[in-house]
């Protein structure tokens, strides 16, 4: 015998037993499913290896864990099995191969997927049609007598119908097994409720579910938002039951909630292209689920077909990406948007969510991570779902050593060490330096966006650099730049230095409603900057508006009314709005009343192909509408011009083929500017 590799087996066994205890027992999640399925694979291998090692105690002979000594304990007529896990397509066709091996009738069968809730099972008895006990699982064999705390739920029907149902007499004495969860929508809005109490919140719904089943006192159960899906008939005392989809149907009949997610394949086939179309509405489902279960509809089969161990052969779970994982938080970052807003966020040990590596989350803000007591060190539960940011749900605070730290504010501001502040009737503690670097940065970055003034070519990366290299002190600056104050900087040629500087130029032509948006005056975005436009004409008539005037306008309330005025009083905001006025970036709003007829485009009708240097699709199209002309989306007898970039389309044949003019860029620029 290895004696340090059957050391390293037994350590293995305590170390499982230990997390399933704090899983299955005290509700608590101290360690990733990814580490736990690791763990879980690891003692497989060493078992496969020596068979004569295994115990009764290892995990892979037993489903979760002893029962809580508070509770009775409740033998169950079967044992309540878990399920061996696949992972991937792949797992799925292996298990499929694996049992058609044992028994060819398994190429004709079909199949039930049902969803992998992510709550707690439990076991509901009924005699002579009433409900008479509710246990959990407990380890598959003994669970705990929650019968008190399962009747508040009302979703689980005290009563079941003995008359015929569906053509079939309703068994008078039934075991059914579910599973307990918590909608998203009620978890959320319970949390709601305890926040304003001033009590603790909870990490997560399934954690949540479980904890409220094992209430002592059954009226705090009663309070909790539990609900249930069926699935499954343990045993009966008649009616033989052949597939699975009909006890699906059954349990429905007789009044069990049963969950509309779950789906008969007539082939396997059928099974592979169901799972991607359930994988795919997971973000859509208001409960949370882990994963599919595919189970053999033929029962017969599926008991024929026997264990591996404690795993039926007859179905199996596919578990999805984890969107939870729990990982260590190793410090707290900064950083400062561009209102001067301080925005928390942590920084993790990497760790794998759902495909992806995540080495920071969002904090949300400093009063979440007072409120959730989130500390520096701690061993925290991340999220992440479809392409959501990664956040922080909370601290798992049985793991703490006591070397945590408790983060604080900062005082001064991590980019320019000015002082912060935070405003009394707000959350966000702010810089208040409007010279700030990263402001400016989060500045440009705003104003070029596609949003606001659409400087095509112009990201993050090109705006950090005129920044560090202090080319540009503000937004203004911008239009002055020449090709020749471009070239010296990093990654810029002849040709690219041209192209932005003509992208620039060509954004002066943006109406006034993209460069009010393009400001960053807090609260005000674009369909505010659109409605603006109607009362003003030009920044000049905005600057002098009051507060009252403002508030007249519909949709604009006291607090905006005062953003306005005060960012229009500023000093380094009046010499901003000078600088574009002497760069030429002043739109002035035309009502459509007074707009010229001779306008440069006006009467022209444009077909745009391809994609364009200085312009996106969008752009163009506002482009050529400002200044008179007008944009369709295909070429007829009525177009006066086809406007061609790179790699157009079959709408160049159609203007050849109608004899209309094609044009390039500049020959459109040259159109608008022409004296």
């Amino acid at each position: 015998m290895d004696n340090s590799l059957h050391q390293d087996y037994i350590r293995l066994i305590n170390e499982i037993n230990s997390y399933n205890y704090y899983y299955h027992v005290l509700d608590q999640s101290i360690v990733s499913d990814a580490e736990f399925d690791s763990l879980i694979r690891k003692l497989r291998a060493i078992e496969s290896q020596n068979p004569g090692w295994i115990t009764k105690d290892s995990p892979t002979q037993r489903v979760g864990a002893v029962p809580v000594s508070k509770f009775g304990k409740v033998i169950h007529p079967l044992p309540i099995l878990s399920l061996a896990n696949a992972f991937n397509e792949k797992d799925l066709i292996d298990w499929r191969e694996r049992i058609f091996k044992l028994d060819p009738r398994v190429k004709s069968t079909g199949y039930v997927i049902e969803p992998k809730i992510d709550g707690l099972t439990v076991v509901l008895h009924y005699q002579n049609g009433q409900f008479v006990l509710g246990a959990t699982r407990g380890n598959g064999e003994i669970g705990e007598d929650i019968t008190s705390n399962i009747r508040t739920i009302r979703s689980i029907p005290m009563t079941i119908p003995i008359e015929k149902t569906s053509n079939r007499t309703v068994p008078s004495n039934v075991v059914v097994r579910g599973e307990v969860y918590i909608s998203i929508p009620d978890f959320e809005t319970l949390n709601d409720e305890l926040l304003k109490n001033g009590e603790k919140i909870y990490l997560n719904p399934r954690n949540t579910a479980a904890g409220s089943l094992r209430q002592l006192d059954p009226k705090i159960t009663s309070k909790r938002p539990l609900k249930l899906l069926a699935y499954s008939i343990v045993m009966s005392n008649s009616t033989e039951f052949t597939s699975q989809w009909e006890i699906l149907k059954f349990l429905r009949d007789v009044g069990f909630p049963v969950s509309d997610l779950s789906v008969y394949c007539k082939t396997f086939e059928d099974v592979l292209v169901e799972v991607k179309k359930l994988a795919a509405k997971r973000d859509d489902i208001n409960f949370e689920i882990d994963g599919l279960v595919i189970k053999i509809d033929d029962l017969d089969l599926a008991n024929d077909l026997g264990f591996v161990g404690k795993d039926p052969r007859g179905a199996i779970a596919l578990k999805f990406p984890a969107r939870e994982e729990i990982t260590t938080m190793v410090d707290i970052g900064v950083n400062v948007g561009r209102t001067g807003v301080l925005t928390p966020f942590a920084i993790l040990e990497p760790v794998e969510i759902g495909g992806v590596i995540v080495k920071q989350a969002t904090l949300h803000n400093f009063d979440y991570i007072l409120e959730k007591d989130i500390r520096i060190g701690d061993r925290v539960l991340v999220k992440r779902a479809g392409d959501v940011i990664p956040y922080i749900i909370g601290p798992i605070l049985e793991t703490r050593k006591g070397s945590e730290k408790v983060f604080s504010p900062p005082l001064i501001c991590p980019v320019c060490g000015q002082e912060t502040e935070k405003l009394a009737d707000e959350v966000a503690w702010y810089c208040v330096n409007s010279g700030c670097p990263a402001q400016l940065v989060r500045n440009i970055e705003y104003f070029v966006s596609r949003s606001a003034m659409d400087i095509v070519g112009m990201g993050i990366k090109i705006v950090e650099i005129l920044v560090r290299e202090n080319v540009v002190k503000d937004v203004a600056d911008l239009y002055s730049l020449t090709v020749s104050d471009l070239l010296p900087l990093e990654g810029f040629a002849q040709k690219k230095a041209e192209n932005l500087i003509n992208a620039i130029q060509i954004s002066k032509q943006r109406p006034l409603s993209r460069l009010i948006t393009a400001l960053g005056i807090r609260g005000v975005g674009e369909v505010m900057a659109s409605e603006l436009t109607k009362y003003f004409h030009d920044l000049d008539e905005l600057s002098q508006a009051s507060e009252e005037i403002l508030m007249s306008i519909e949709g604009i309330g006291p607090n905006i009314a005062r953003q306005l005025v005060d960012w229009f009083q500023k000093d380094t905001n009046k010499h901003l709005l000078w600088k574009l006025k002497e760069n030429g970036v002043w739109p002035i709003e035309v009502s459509s009343s007074k707009k010229s007829e001779n306008q440069p485009l006006a009467g022209l009708t444009f077909v745009v192909t391809g994609t364009l240097e200085n312009f996106s699709r969008d752009s163009v199209k506002e482009y050529i509408e400002a200044n008179g002309g007008k944009v369709t989306g295909s070429v007829s007898k009525s177009t006066n011009f086809v406007l061609v970039g790179e790699n157009p389309g079959s709408k160049v044949d159609k203007a050849i083929e109608l004899n209309i003019k094609i044009i390039r860029e500049n020959d459109l620029t040259t159109m608008v500017n022409k004296p």
